[in-house]
């Protein structure tokens, strides 16, 4: 009985995702996490330049004004980055998308804007706070959830696996 449940996927409120089971699901999950930041990271310190640019000119126009933005181009870029990418129906950002993983709910529902921008400045806050810890957590956990996922009810998986179980499961 229970194994015909898990073949239909989860109930409302359930955790859908059992490393005991699906342990191909969380494979290599922290040195892709890993990968996914650093491409992400590239990504929004490119698109910062045309930001800059266009808050200078912005301060230009409005006799130096709109200056007063410059101090939050980074959190604009970043949030909204992730509010593109990581809210989007695919889950995940194009450095996530590269390293083959997304993002999900613990009940298995994608993303959405809001809680991709709560992703992100968790993440922020947790690690100016405590840098080398967040990263010990997801050593620990064996799903390797980082402190931010847990707080936050999310949880990073392995796409293709993650589609081979969505289509077995027919959801």
């Amino acid at each position: 009985m229970a194994d015909e449940s898990r073949s239909q996927g989860p109930t409302p409120g359930t955790d859908a995702f059992d490393a005991t089971i699906h342990p191909e699901l969380f494979d290599e999950i922290l040195p892709k996490r890993l990968l996914a930041f650093a491409i992400d990271a590239i990504i929004v310190i490119v698109a910062m330049v045309p930001a800059f640019i266009a808050v200078a000119i912005l301060g230009i126009i409005t006799l130096s004004l709109g200056w007063v933005l410059f101090p939050f181009v980074f959190a604009i870029v970043a949030l909204g980055y992730l509010a593109l990418t990581l809210g989007s129906p695919e889950s995940a950002t194009i450095g996530m998308r590269i390293a083959g993983i997304e993002m999900r709910t613990l009940g298995g529902e994608r993303m959405y804007p809001l809680l991709a921008i709560l992703q992100g400045l968790m993440f922020w806050v947790l690690t100016g706070l405590l840098t080398p810890l967040i990263l010990v957590v997801g050593l620990l956990s064996n799903r390797y959830r980082l402190l931010h996922d847990m707080l936050l009810g999310t949880i990073m998986l392995n796409s293709p696996e993650l589609a081979e179980l969505e289509r077995v499961r027919g959801t």
